[in-house]
């Protein structure tokens, strides 16, 4: 990574790991370690020295180019990735006041444009110009510096280090909108969690414990569960032993296969409930649960779904949603305000990251490649400028701070 210059000096040039136009497909070809100009600040914009980045699912789809190339509409023939990171504020644009040289900071992803009505009196993320950095745009966290605008930035706890620090952004925000502010879940609630020991579900577990409600755990094997149960969830399945993903072009016979699956599930489900159904499915796979997201989730219940790691398009019968009264909620990160709760409550120890593998910066389209294969528990960090060996997970063996740390939703 070559020599750290002195706080607040730029160079000219940078290190980064670059995607570039012809060389889209898996991360280990299309993610290659390169030396390019280091970006150039706007007005509301800050530069950052990454310490450490956070591996998400949407690295794979930059890498792939698929569905769309990040770099369509861009004007840049090369693209660098990463939606979260943890650092220090190197330079800052000429009308940031907020943020000093120095100022040790967690970036959130949601990029806007600051001046409509929209992000000044509704939400940003109703914004035209909404993105997700380090994937819609360009110059994200896989790199010695990340060019981000400055409402984008979070004091990084300082109980944390680094690479904890840089593990939580994309995936826990997008947990505390889904469930908090968007299915509006309470104390009580019977909360079915997809994939709970992956990025997004280890945030959705702990965010159910911390406000009484009830986080059934889906996992698909021993230590996953195990995982699970540590960090909060009333129960466990293993999908495993049911055959209820959703194919592609299914024959009658397996449709029927699968909705005999779904029922067997749904029985196993209210078994370990004392009798319910979920009030709310905490979705992101798509394709191959959605069906039984909606199949399985109680009468007026709520599917809230922020992602399709397994396929966009969604298949299912639609019957069990009118007749039955579901709800379906989309939900796209959160903006600053929710980000802003949610940091607070990791400052104050409420909820906790946990990081499964620390990869090396040249190691990134390897980590990318264990995503993609789904080899990892919650969440895996790229050391950029921190040094590798600093010890993650210090915090997992800690009681929780709180049982019931954050107040019940108020309409």
């Amino acid at each position: 990574m070559g020599t750290t210059p002195p706080v607040g000096v730029v160079p000219d040039r940078m290190h980064a790991i670059v995607i570039r136009k012809g060389r889209e497909g898996d991360p280990l070809e299309a993610m290659r370690p390169e030396e390019v100009a280091v970006p150039k600040l706007g007005p509301n914009d800050v530069l950052v020295y990454v310490m450490a980045a956070g591996v998400n699912f949407n690295g794979i789809w930059a890498a792939r180019g698929k569905p769309v190339s990040v770099m369509r509409g861009t004007g840049d023939d090369f693209h660098i990735a990463g939606s979260d990171a943890s650092g220090i504020v190197w330079q800052v644009g000429s009308n940031v006041r907020r943020w000093k040289i120095g100022d040790e900071v967690v970036v959130h992803c949601n990029q806007s444009c600051g001046q409509c009505p929209e992000c000044n009196g509704l939400d940003p993320l109703a914004c035209s110009e909404q993105r997700i950095w380090g994937y819609e745009t360009n110059y994200g966290s896989f790199a010695q510096f990340a060019k981000v605008q400055s409402q984008q930035l979070l004091p990084k706890p300082p109980r944390l280090g680094w690479i904890e620090s840089a593990s939580y952004g994309l995936t826990y925000f997008t947990a505390y909108r889904m469930l908090l502010d968007q299915a509006k879940v309470r104390a009580g609630d019977n909360v079915l969690v997809w994939g709970a020991s992956g990025g997004l579900g280890i945030f959705a577990v702990q965010l159910c414990k911390a406000t009484g409600a009830n986080a059934i755990a889906v996992v698909s094997s021993g230590r996953k569960a195990e995982l699970a149960r540590k960090l909060g969830a009333a129960a466990t399945i293993d999908r495993r032993d049911f055959e209820i993903a959703k194919g592609q072009n299914e024959s009658p016979e397996q449709e029927k296969r699968r909705l005999a699956e779904m029922k067997r599930f749904g029985k196993a489900l209210r078994e370990l409930t004392g009798g319910s159904d979920p009030d709310v499915v905490f979705e992101h796979v798509g394709q191959q649960t959605f069906p039984a997201s909606v199949f399985l989730a109680k009468r007026f219940g709520k599917i809230v779904i922020c992602g399709a790691t397994s396929g966009y398009h969604l298949d299912f019968d639609v019957r069990h949603l009118w007749m039955r009264q579901k709800q379906i909620i989309g939900s796209h990160f959160a903006n600053a305000y929710e980000a802003d709760r949610a940091n607070q409550l990791i400052i104050e120890g409420k909820i906790r990251p946990y990081v499964d593998r620390v990869f090396a910066f040249e190691q990134t389209p390897e980590a990318h490649e264990e995503m993609a294969a789904n080899r990892h528990m919650g969440k895996m960090v790229i050391t950029v400028g921190a040094e590798q060996d600093e010890r993650a997970n210090q915090l997992l063996d800690r009681p929780p701070v709180a049982a019931a740390a954050i107040p019940a939703y108020q309409a």
